[in-house]
């Protein structure tokens, strides 16, 4: 039997949520987890690249807890028939994640320019496409439209998590010195 790759179901610019009905490929639900689908996507180029093996790891569990994410993200709070996919205790592992990690690194007083290591930056284009995601989320948050706010608790989280985690791949590839935003700090 032959694979087909297409279905054609989404031709007509609407796109199936779980549980019910279709949207506009537009509408506030499919722009907020194809947002987090790209997340995961750059998370995917970052692991790839990642010299630090605990990074990769990281960034692997990460990647699959944004599965579970966009399934909230697609499931309308009317028509769910199970509990929400993403675990509330996640919150907690990005938090430990974070801060046992950032004992690591020692971050300067001052805004740090990305770009001092491939891999770092890659997480860092990550972190911006999360921000991006979170803020897309937010609004259907406020509007009552998610079962729960963990997916934008875990967003938010997951910025910090990889600030982190970019400077640890920048020190990974040998970075001493970060490159900083502000004067006098030309490498």
């Amino acid at each position: 039997m032959e694979t087909k790759w297409y279905t054609g179901k989404g031709d007509d610019g609407y796109t199936g949520l779980l549980g019910r009905g279709r949207v506009p490929k537009y509408d506030e639900r499919p722009n907020a987890y194809g947002a987090v689908d790209e997340v995961s996507a750059v998370l995917g180029l970052a692991r790839a690249q990642a010299r630090d093996e605990r990074i990769r790891g990281l960034l692997l569990t990460v990647q699959r807890d944004l599965y579970n994410l966009m399934a909230d993200l697609a499931t309308v709070p009317e028509t769910a028939t199970r509990a929400p996919w993403l675990a509330v205790e996640r919150l907690t592992w990005l938090e430990q994640m974070t801060d046992e990690l950032g004992a690591e690194v020692t971050i300067p007083p001052a805004f740090i320019v990305p770009g001092d290591s491939i891999g770092g930056a890659t997480i860092e284009i990550a972190r911006t496409v999360v921000r991006r995601g979170e803020r897309l989320v937010a609004r259907l948050a406020h509007a009552g439209k998610l079962q729960t706010d963990t997916p934008l608790k875990y967003l938010n989280r997951l910025s910090s998590l990889l600030f982190v985690l970019a400077r640890l791949e920048d020190k990974a590839e040998g970075v001493k010195d970060f490159t900083l935003a502000a004067e006098g700090n030309d490498k």
